[in-house]
């Protein structure tokens, strides 16, 4: 063999006195693909990811609605339970989606124009599709 690195071709690996040997998984990792575009995927997905549009309602499904919310301001002192189906808007872009909670209720307020759970969990009134209870049984068709 003649060429320029023959006086090392058949040296001995280096071992390095103070640095431990690096594993081969170590190894392969130094070579792992470089993500230029960190978050893309993710903005990606948020793009893809569907919400939905709020529902308008007519003025008669309004005025159910009313109905059910003043009695259950007439019976709040019995602490009512019911479940709301209303809009949640979403955070990142237009539109939401339509959840339901359940559980007491412990006030109507007014002021906010807000349905308030036992829970602390606040409802705004405006979101709000429909209302089911045990205690509209005697007097709608549910």
């Amino acid at each position: 063999m003649s060429g320029s690195y023959e006086d090392v071709i058949n040296l001995p690996h280096y071992v390095s006195p103070t640095r431990p040997h690096m594993p081969i998984s170590d190894r392969a990792a130094q070579f792992s693909p470089f993500a230029a575009l960190s978050g893309y995927e993710d903005a990606i997905h948020e793009t893809a990811r569907l919400t939905g549009r709020k529902i308008d309602l007519d003025e008669s499904a309004k005025a159910a609605l009313d109905e059910k919310l003043c009695f259950l301001a007439e019976i709040i002192e019995e602490h009512p339970s019911a479940a709301v189906t209303y809009f949640r808007p979403d955070q990142k872009k237009a539109g939401g989606e339509y959840v339901t909670a359940s559980g007491t209720v412990k006030r109507i307020d007014s002021y906010t124009q807000t349905l308030v759970f036992s829970t602390g969990q606040e409802i705004p009134l405006s979101d709000i599709l429909t209302i089911t209870s045990k205690h509209f049984e005697q007097f709608y068709d549910e």
